[in-house]
Order: structure tokens, then C-alpha cells, then sequence
């Protein structure tokens, strides 16, 4: 009996510690797989932390709809004028008069921004769009439309957009507290460029399918989400009673900007990237039609690898937290995009160029999320509707002028020299500003303090 437990002993501790230790493997691997599904949950919940915000939620939601029905529209809007006129001057004719009024009118809508009740604001923008989105529909239902009337509705959209976007920039750091701005600002950039794959991948399917009418109409319906989600949400901010003239604050506004260090430098910046950053996806029909010999399902193909691009660009913008460095890594991003740019235009295979204009907008979008949220941290509250709408004039008259300019030079030297022209200036702009050490680019707060 000794003898035989002797020989069994050895055996059955072997067992023994094999099983323990598969326990003690298992359990390890357990709480490794834990810790992962741990900091998983706790990364996405950093990325998305602004969604903590029942009123930002409303406002995402609204917005997101009301940008894919945009984008819907922009791709039928966009492929019309260019088929009626054959024109690319009167694609850039388009974009120029549709921010017209942003140049002429956005300085005063900061002010009014201040003054007034910011969602009232914002209510009638959204009625003006609507109207003028069921209006060109009608004009299609008809068979009465001309280029003459997209173009008049493209301005009247920019004159309600004048006076809706310094008040939803002045509004959205309501809806958030102050430590998670930048991240709204990121997942704002997301929806956005959401919208811009989702758009005119509906865009196309409705025009090729339902024809051009039926673009506008699910326009004009998709602004019915955005008014409604203003009318539920819950707005803080009490406008200041002011008998100041309207000239005397929006001085106030500029000389602000120009004392605040690093805002003088991001609103030249502003201006620069979309005057020769963005003028690619403005004429992609151009690049469909004369380079590739396409049709409109190319021009979709193309619309969503850059707004796919744009996607990834604010989800890595959502997912930083610090705001120390962001500007000289903007300017690293913005030379990338002129190259990226210059690079596109030069490119005669398909797949290629799909690439670089998802790459272009991962840059786009990420340069764009930091100088707003920069833009953002600079100001104060009781200043921001008035600084903001410096920063949204500058940001948005490039595109105009851009189009504007490039439309008229692309029958002069050609579609290819011109674009890679506008991003190599992009490059040396963004280089200049690289190594200019006055641009500090400092929060607020951190300003007050310093002082």
C-alpha cells in the first residue's frame, strides 16, 4: 500500500498542479480580456464623452439630418449647373454666391448673436433654408427651373446661414461644459462629414433613380429635425441688454482679435486653408468629366472617400484631450494637405486619387476641428458670438473667392496646374506660420491668468 501510494503520489500532484495552474492561466487570461474590455469602454467613452449632454444629443441628432438633406441637395445642385452650362465657371459662380452673404452680413449676425436669443436665431435660418429648398423643388416639378434660380436661391441660403452660423457657434459651448468643448466641437466635425458621406450617396441614388426634385424635397423635409430638436432643447445663455450701436460692438470684436494672441494668426489661417485647401471638392465634376471621362456615380465614389477621410480626421481630433501643441501640429496638417492637394491634381489613376482624397480629408477635417476649437478656447463668452463670426467670415469666404478664382483660372491653365498651384501655396502659407514664434494660440482662461 505504501508502495502504491508512493508511485500514485507523484501523479496525482502532478494533476493537481497542472489544474492549478490552467486556473490561475485562465483566470490571468480572464482578467487580461477584462482589463481590455475596461479601457475599451473607457477610450470610446473619452471619444464620445460630449454625448453625456442630453442637449448636445438633440443638436447632434437634428443637425446630422438637416446636413445629410444639405448634401443630398449639393450633389444634385452641384452636377445640374455643371450639366446645363458645361461651364466650370459657373460651379465656382455657385459656391460664390452662395457665401456671399456670409462675407457681407456674418459680422453683423455675430453681434446679433450677442444681443439676442442665440435658438431664435438659429429658428429662422432653418425656416429660410427650408423655404428655398421647396422652392427650387417646385421650380423642378414645373420643368421651369434656369441656372439663374439656383443661383438666386443659393444667396438667399446664404443670407440665412449668415446670421444662423455665428449664433450656433456661440450656442454650442452652452450645450457642453468648458473641459469638453473641443471634444463637441470633434464630434460636430463628425456629423458633419457624416452628412458628407451619407449625402451624396443618397443624393446619387435619388437623382438616378427619382430625379432631381425629389434631391431638394428630402432637403427641404430634412429641416424639420433641426427645428425641432431647437425647440427641445434648453438654452442657458441670457443676452446682455446693450445700448451700444451695432458698429461700436462689432469694433469691439475686432479689436479683441487683434489683441489676443494667436487669434489674428488663426483667422488668416482660416481663410487660407479654405481658399486653397478646400477648392478640390468644388470641382470634382471637372475632374470626373475632363480626367477620368466619367459619370455621376464616379463623382460619388470620390465625394465619399474624402468625406470618409474627414471622418477618421475628427474621431483622432475626438479622441486627443489636451489642447497644449495643438497649433503647431495644425500647421503640420495643413502642409500635408497642400501636398495632398497638389497631389491629386496631378494624379491620373482613379484608385490613387480615391486615396489621396480620403488623406485629404482626414487633413481637412483634423486642421479644421483644431483652429475652431483653438478659435473657441481663445474667446470669452461675452465676446464669442462677435469673434466667431470673424472666424466663420474668414473660414467661410475662402471657398467662394477660392471657387470664384480657380473657376476662372481652370480654362486659362487647365484644371491640374491650377489646383496643384493652390496647394503648394497652402504649404508655403502654413510653413511661414510654422516657424513664426509669435503665434501662441493661448486659451482664455489661460490668458486671464497670465495677466
Amino acid at each position: 500500500m505504501p508502495v502504491l501510494l508512493l508511485r500514485t503520489l507523484p501523479d496525482f500532484l502532478f494533476r493537481v498542479v497542472a489544474h492549478l495552474y490552467h486556473r490561475s492561466n485562465t483566470s490571468a487570461h480572464a482578467q487580461d480580456v477584462t482589463s481590455r474590455m475596461a479601457e475599451t469602454t473607457t477610450s470610446l467613452a473619452r471619444t464620445f464623452r460630449a454625448f453625456r449632454y442630453r442637449d448636445f444629443r438633440l443638436m447632434w441628432v437634428g443637425a446630422c439630418v438637416s446636413t445629410i438633406g444639405t448634401f443630398v441637395q449639393q450633389f444634385a445642385q452641384s452636377w445640374l449647373v455643371y450639366d446645363l452650362t458645361k461651364d466650370p465657371f459657373y460651379l465656382g459662380l455657385d459656391l460664390f454666391l452662395g457665401q456671399l452673404p456670409i462675407m457681407l452680413f456674418s459680422l453683423f449676425g455675430g453681434v446679433f448673436a450677442d444681443r439676442l436669443d442665440r435658438r431664435k436665431m438659429l429658428l429662422s435660418s432653418q425656416y429660410v433654408q427650408m423655404v428655398c429648398a421647396f422652392v427650387l423643388a417646385l421650380l423642378f416639378v414645373f420643368h421651369v427651373v434656369k441656372v439663374w434660380h439656383i443661383l438666386t436661391l443659393s444667396f438667399l441660403v446664404g443670407v440665412g446661414q449668415s446670421f444662423g452660423g455665428p449664433a450656433y457657434s456661440a450656442l454650442l459651448p452652452n450645450l457642453v461644459d468648458a473641459e469638453d468643448l473641443p471634444n463637441a466641437i470633434a464630434m460636430n466635425s463628425i456629423q458633419f462629414n457624416l452628412a458628407r458621406v451619407l449625402g451624396p450617396t443618397i443624393g446619387g441614388l435619388a437623382y438616378t433613380t427619382l430625379g432631381a426634385k425629389w434631391c431638394f424635397t428630402l432637403n427641404g423635409l430634412s429641416y424639420l429635425a433641426v427645428i425641432a430638436s431647437l425647440l427641445m432643447i434648453h438654452v442657458n445663455f441670457v443676452p446682455t441688454k446693450t445700448t451700444e450701436r451695432v458698429m461700436t460692438s462689432m469694433k469691439q470684436g475686432i479689436t479683441f482679435i487683434r489683441q489676443r494672441d494667436g487669434m489674428t494668426a488663426l483667422v488668416i489661417l482660416a481663410f487660407c486653408t479654405t481658399l486653397f485647401g478646400f477648392t478640390v471638392t468644388g470641382f470634382l465634376p471637372v475632374f470626373v468629366r475632363n480626367i477620368f471621362h466619367r459619370g455621376p456615380e464616379t463623382y460619388t465614389v470620390l465625394l465619399v472617400c474624402s468625406g470618409a477621410g474627414s471622418i477618421c480626421g475628427a474621431l483622432t481630433v475626438a479622441a486627443s484631450e489636451r489642447m497644449k501643441g495643438k497649433g503647431r501640429l495644425t500647421l503640420l496638417i495643413l502642409i500635408s494637405l497642400g501636398l495632398l492637394t497638389a497631389a491629386f491634381a496631378l494624379s491620373r489613376s482613379l484608385p490613387l486619387s480615391c486615396v489621396l482624397l480620403f488623406c485629404s480629408g482626414v487633413a481637412i477635417m483634423a486642421s479644421a476641428s483644431f483652429m475652431l476649437s483653438l478659435a473657441q478656447l481663445i474667446s470669452t463668452d461675452e465676446m464669442r458670438g462677435r469673434v466667431m463670426s470673424v472666424y466663420n467670415l474668414a473660414f467661410r469666404a475662402g471657398i467662394p473667392l477660392g471657387g470664384l478664382a480657380v473657376g476662372r483660372l481652370i480654362p486659362v491653365f487647365g484644371v491640374t496646374s491650377t489646383l496643384a498651384g493652390a496647394g503648394l501655396i497652402l504649404v508655403a502659407i502654413a510653413g511661414y506660420f510654422l516657424f513664426k514664434p509669435e503665434s501662441t494660440f493661448q486659451p482664455a482662461a489661460q490668458a486671464a491668468s497670465a495677466r
